[in-house]
């Protein structure tokens, strides 16, 4: 079925049940940035295919709400689907809930799957709709329209040793029930992916690139129970369950469970699915505060910053080998941007303790690269020539840690504007590298440090500067961010982010230079503790494409001496033409 035809059958089902307009959020009921297959419906009826952005159906009109990193993909994959783009965070772009009432008359029903509408939404939504004589109404109608969903993953639960997390689950636990009692809190259930592979110790992969597995914990002062299909647990993981005090529960047993609980006082996220709130609501007081777990997580472990540092020098080690095979490739070989991106997975395959990747690769081959999250697909990707640039945007989950790097670079001959471009992005990201910033400092405040050499020419980037990343986890990890939006928490010593401005030409060229980095402390005096940025990412940056006549003493020396520490760690692990090759790379300007 096409888009078109699936957004007339969801009509249809609205029509009989008196549904005036209908929302499909992005959204599992863990609430996740990326979805198991079996809870992508934003996807399947709209086809795209973005990590962010939600629909909504009315009897004759649909829209799509997405972010900018998807204004270019956006309308290439609504094409012929009759739902328009939204552009979310510009000017003129009506807010959803304000659209819905523009197209709705009093007395209206909105519709949304409670299992997949954040407690937050639904109550944006019931506050305002409510005002406008409108109601919201829990009813998942897209259960009769998407009939054929792929069956849940079946795949294995495993430990994450010791060796690797740094801590046990035991310990992490008690922390957690320490923080339940500051608030006040008798119970806390936790429901997003990673908090609960975090907190047990455990990973899985139902989730594409995510090393996660279906499961909620409910804690209490006294017992734990991960609810899980039991069937992906061996006898070893049983066993570590039970060392730790966590009591194993099915699965689907997990909202009859809430309704028996009682006189409780619970901890939960407003990011926590609506459904669960519905489920506790009646007999017992909500504590809404956010996961104590996710800022635990997100300050890393020494354990977890030496695997850090040790993948680096793994996948420093595959992206030089990749990148000297397609530059000695490209203009001799047939080659499209969906075979760089399997050649790239082999290169880090060879790597030890290699799981798989941590997102699907961007390769973005010429004005593919202005699209910020493209995906090449299997048939139809561009075909890659020495011409022009590319912007390969990738990243890789081993044992000890998670990577995400970008580097962009020419294939042929490129514009001045281009290197121009280039030098300006890649200013940015230097400038926030070499920041050193007070305690008590939020991302926003540092984000116009990324920004600023291209605001000065009147130019920008419609995504975030930074997002924390996890220890052998999610790519994309809170609670942490370096964005222009204002985000409450605080950057503390431990915590990896990702440092990835860039610029983008619609029809043209995308540019995107990223490391990630690490919040260490610099020095303590009498004013506060102060902390600054190392460097983690391991990989030449192509200085053919920047302008140093352009460049500050100050950043000159940051690129040697980046290049000098990337020559130390990757040079014994290199050896014929590739460390000819790469030697030539790492030479100072």
């Amino acid at each position: 079925m096409t888009a078109k035809e699936k957004v007339a059958l969801l009509r249809t089902e609205m029509k009989k049940n008196n549904i005036d307009a209908f929302i499909v959020y992005s959204a599992d009921p863990h609430l996740g940035e990326y979805l198991p297959a079996e809870w992508q419906e934003r996807t399947w009826l709209s086809g795209f295919t973005g990590s962010a952005g939600f629909v909504v159906v009315t009897s004759d009109k649909a829209g799509l709400w997405t972010d900018g990193r998807y204004f270019t993909q956006g309308p290439r994959e609504l094409k012929g689907s009759g739902i328009d783009l939204f552009k979310d965070g510009i000017e003129g772009t009506p807010n959803y809930i304000d659209w819905i009432i523009s197209e709705t008359s009093e007395g209206a029903t909105i519709a949304v799957n409670g299992l997949a509408t954040s407690h937050s939404n639904w109550v944006d939504l019931e506050t305002k709709l409510t005002k406008h004589k409108r109601q919201v109404k829990d009813l998942p109608l897209l259960n009769n329209v998407w009939t054929k969903r792929p069956a849940p993953s079946k795949n294995s639960v495993f430990e994450h040793p010791m060796a690797y997390a740094g801590q046990s689950a035991i310990d992490k636990i008690t922390a957690i029930r320490e923080k339940m009692k500051e608030e006040g809190a008798t119970a806390h259930i936790i429901s997003s992916l990673d908090d609960v592979a975090w907190t047990l110790n455990l990973r899985g992969s139902d989730v594409e690139c995510n090393p996660v597995f279906l499961g909620y914990i409910l804690l209490t002062l006294e017992e734990c129970f991960l609810f899980v299909d039991l069937f992906k647990l061996d006898d070893d993981v049983k066993d570590l369950m039970k060392k730790s005090g966590v009591f194993l529960k099915p699965y689907h047993n997990f909202f009859d469970h809430l309704k028996m609980l009682k006189n409780q006082s619970i901890l939960i996220a407003t990011n926590s699915n609506q459904s669960i709130f519905e489920a506790v609501k009646a007999d017992n007081t909500i504590i809404e505060k956010p996961v104590p777990g996710n800022l635990m997580k997100a300050i890393k472990n020494e354990t977890e910053q030496k695997g850090f540092e040790t993948v680096m020098i793994r996948d420093g080690v595959a992206m030089v080998k990749f990148l000297h095979w397609l530059i000695h490739s490209v203009g001799k070989e047939d080659l499209d941007e969906y075979s760089i991106g399997k050649k790239l997975y082999a290169f880090r395959a060879e790597q030890k303790n290699f799981i798989g990747n941590s997102f699907g690769s961007i390769v973005g081959y010429k004005d593919n690269g202005a699209i910020m999250h493209y995906s090449a697909k299997s048939e139809g990707s561009a075909k890659v020539t020495n011409d022009s640039s590319i912007l390969i945007d990738s990243g890789g989950q081993y044992l000890e840690g998670t990577t995400d790097i970008t580097r962009t670079f020419a294939l042929g001959a490129v514009s001045d504007e281009f290197k121009k471009d280039a030098t300006k992005a890649l200013q940015g990201l230097i400038q926030l590298t070499l920041a050193k910033f007070p305690k008590g400092t939020r991302g926003a405040h540092l984000d116009a440090l990324a920004r600023m050499p291209l605001w000065k020419e009147g130019k920008d980037f419609n995504h975030g500067t930074g997002h924390g990343v996890g220890s052998f986890l999610n790519v994309h990890e809170g609670p942490q961010s370096i964005r222009k939006d204002l985000n409450p928490v605080e950057l503390r010593a431990g915590m990896v982010l990702s440092n990835e401005p860039g610029y983008y030409v619609e029809g043209k060229y995308g540019i995107r230079h990223e490391n990630l980095i690490l919040i260490k402390t610099w020095k303590t005096n009498e004013w506060n503790t102060f902390y600054e940025f190392e460097t983690l990412t391991l990989c030449p940056f192509f200085k053919n494409i920047i302008v140093q006549d352009m460049l500050s003493q100050e950043e000159i020396d940051w690129i040697n001496n980046y290049h000098h520490m990337v020559s130390e760690k990757l040079g014994p692990h290199l050896d014929g033409e590739v460390k000819t090759w790469f030697e030539s790379l790492v030479a100072p300007l």
